[in-house]
């Protein structure tokens, strides 16, 4: 008996994905990877909220609305950045402010620091000018791997620039690896009690 598959894709082998799963992996992969790493972020955020473990929040990028549209609802039709902003979440945990920033790279060698606006290097060294503590966390994609890195490290090596990027080696032999799950996705606190012990 022959089966008719919706638009003529039949399954693959047992155990492999069929043709338009194999392309919503690739659509998956190439397009939202950064916004999958900080949806998967903002789960664990609201993962230690709800478990009143901590409370920390992704920080809004900050528009100015000059137009909007009320013709089918409130549309926004023209806005733009009113500053730039800093950095992507803030909290506290046990009574300690946190700040960090977000990062993600599909490059397969090192993380570039193009990838980090002066502004946040800024903004972190300040937070940890008046005691906050201050980090990134970087997604490796090539190794689905994700650290802490203390900001010390990241703006120290951003200021003095021996290179463009940061190596992986020296990520994982300077950051905390992170532990992924299912809840919280990313444990990132687990990471910062052995990064700031």
């Amino acid at each position: 008996m022959k089966i008719n598959y919706p638009a003529g894709i039949t399954p693959g082998r047992p155990g492999e994905p069929d043709k338009a799963a194999k392309h919503l992996l690739s659509t998956k992969n190439a397009a939202n990877r950064g916004m999958d790493f900080e949806a998967d972020i903002n789960a664990s955020c609201l993962y230690y909220k709800e478990n009143d473990v901590a409370l920390i929040t992704k920080r809004p990028t900050p528009i100015n609305v000059v137009k909007v549209d009320y013709s089918h609802g409130a549309k926004i039709t023209h806005a733009y950045f009113e500053k730039q902003s800093t950095t992507d979440y803030n909290g506290v945990y046990r009574g300690r402010y946190l700040d960090f920033e977000a990062k993600e790279t599909r490059s397969r060698t090192s993380f570039p620091l193009s990838n980090i606006a002066p502004q946040q290097v800024e903004h972190l060294e300040n937070v940890k000018k008046h005691g906050g503590f201050a980090f990134f966390l970087i997604h490796l994609t090539v190794l689905d791997e994700t650290y802490l890195l203390k900001a010390d490290y990241v703006c120290d090596f951003y200021r003095r620039k021996p290179r463009k990027s940061i190596p992986f080696g020296e990520i994982s032999e300077n950051g905390f690896r992170v532990k992924e799950g299912y809840s919280p996705r990313y444990d990132f606190l687990e990471a910062f009690d052995r990064a700031f012990k």
